[in-house]
């Protein structure tokens, strides 16, 4: 979502690197320009307005002034005010001691409120929590049977009542947990395509029938201004706890997510990145700041790897790689292992400069489906011992995969250069798997 913004932002900041001090005409001319890429962005006009007379004032001053390396400074200075502006730190689910914890999810139809429910079961399900998930939109049937199918590919239970009146739907959840032993209730609660009366005073009851443990509210980040002008109502009438932004991996201009929090005073506590179940992450203030600067998230990058590598297949790849014996039975789990990380670009994205050049590249995610599909074409002799692929056996394997030999010969040349690459890597020692265990994340 950001890489426009943190090309612009790259590009203006470029300026001032290049002075050899800092001056109250050069910070001016530089924040001008931000300012105008945070509008353009479309974020707020007064949070824009805000931010650049805070980052203005700081740069100001005489340590700044008197500073051998401005562009540094003013990029830190920008830092700081971006992780304040986002929320300063991160803001966790509050979890009720003893007794049922319950979340109420609201927000806009189209927002991705019922799918945000499931991501969020799934999550609270590994933590060990008992979840019930409760369809309270009772006015789009559609809603309760994508909840349904949802909550089975995961293996949680639904309560959905016959009754047009959300509220008796919620009333009879409440006495179904207790009898069941439910520690955790979700409330999917309808959604329309705007604000109104009706739809506030629902949400309004439900939340006095149910009283919440929190009430989180689901804003679509493309949407805008939009949205930020919704969730300004939502919260003079419920008072939620938390922001979840949605499709955070779409081409939005980023202007909602960079106003939000300022404008309704409410912490930021996930955002999604697309419609897996498994695309759910605690909001990180200091992640994104640093992401739309162009620094990357090297700390969320690990952590993705270490929630997808098994360690002790990983021991395993270890051992093959250091005595060169990597095959593409090997290649075939990374790349699956790959796939459960996210798609390509929002991973390269979090690779320190790396997001500005891939800007305009086509990272086709599809690419990975296609390699699959070649190495599940080939036998168990050619996957361990690519040099027997002759002329005759790329034919077949091209026939088998959908693909064309080309794509084959190309496939296999670069897997022999990366073989190559490896056993480069092992002869020097390379880089031990034992060291990123003992990475301290905190």
């Amino acid at each position: 979502m950001f890489e426009d913004l943190s090309l612009k932002l790259e590009s203006a900041l470029k300026k001032v690197r290049g002075q050899g001090r800092l001056t109250e005409k050069n910070i001016s001319d530089s924040l001008r320009e931000i300012r105008r890429i945070l509008l353009d962005a479309d974020v707020n006009y007064k949070v824009a307005k805000e931010f650049i007379e805070k980052v203005s004032l700081k740069a100001l001053g005489k340590e700044v002034i008197a500073s051998i390396s401005p562009g540094q400074l003013i990029t830190k200075i920008i830092f700081d005010e971006l992780v304040n502006l986002l929320g300063a730190e991160k803001s966790e689910l509050k979890i009720n001691a003893s007794g049922i914890t319950s979340f109420m999810v609201v927000g806009l139809q189209g927002s991705g409120k019922t799918t945000f429910c499931a991501k969020l079961a799934k999550r609270l399900k590994t933590n060990k929590r008992k979840v019930l998930l409760v369809a309270a939109d009772v006015y789009r049937p559609a809603a309760i049977e994508q909840l349904k199918q949802l909550a089975d590919k995961i293996d949680i239970s639904v309560f959905s009542f016959n009754e047009s009146d959300a509220r008796k739907t919620v009333k009879n959840s409440l006495k179904i947990a207790i009898e069941q032993r439910f520690d955790t209730l979700i409330f999917d609660t309808a959604g329309r395509l705007h604000v109104d009366e009706e739809m506030m005073k629902e949400i309004s009851d439900i939340k006095e029938i149910v009283n919440p443990t929190e009430i989180l509210f689901v804003v679509d980040a493309m949407s805008g201004q939009d949205s930020v002008n919704s969730a300004k109502i939502f919260n003079e009438t419920v008072d939620f706890d938390g922001i979840v932004l949605t499709k955070l991996d779409g081409d939005a201009r980023g202007g909602a997510a960079l106003s939000i929090r300022s404008v309704v005073g409410k912490p930021i506590k996930f955002v999604s990145n697309g419609e897996k179940l498994d695309t759910l992450e605690v909001f990180h203030p200091d992640r994104l700041a640093s992401r739309i600067l162009g620094k990357g998230d090297v700390i969320s990058l690990v952590e993705k790897a270490q929630q997808s590598f098994d360690e002790y297949e990983t021991e395993q790849l270890e051992e093959k790689l250091k005595k060169n014996k990597f095959d593409f039975d090997d290649f075939l789990k990374q790349i699956k292992v790959i796939k459960k990380m996210g798609s390509l670009s929002s991973l390269l994205g979090m690779v320190p400069g790396i997001s500005s050049q891939i800007r305009n590249a086509q990272i086709d995610d599809k690419a990975l489906v296609k390699v699959e599909a070649i190495i599940n074409s080939m036998t168990i002799k050619e996957r361990r011992n690519p040099k027997i692929l002759n002329g005759n056996r790329r034919k077949r394997i091209a026939r088998g995969s959908g693909t064309s030999v080309q794509d084959v010969n190309r496939m296999v040349k670069q897997f022999s250069q990366m073989q190559k690459m490896i056993g480069k890597i092992s002869g020097k020692g390379g880089l031990s798997q034992s060291s990123l265990k003992n990475l301290n994340l905190n």
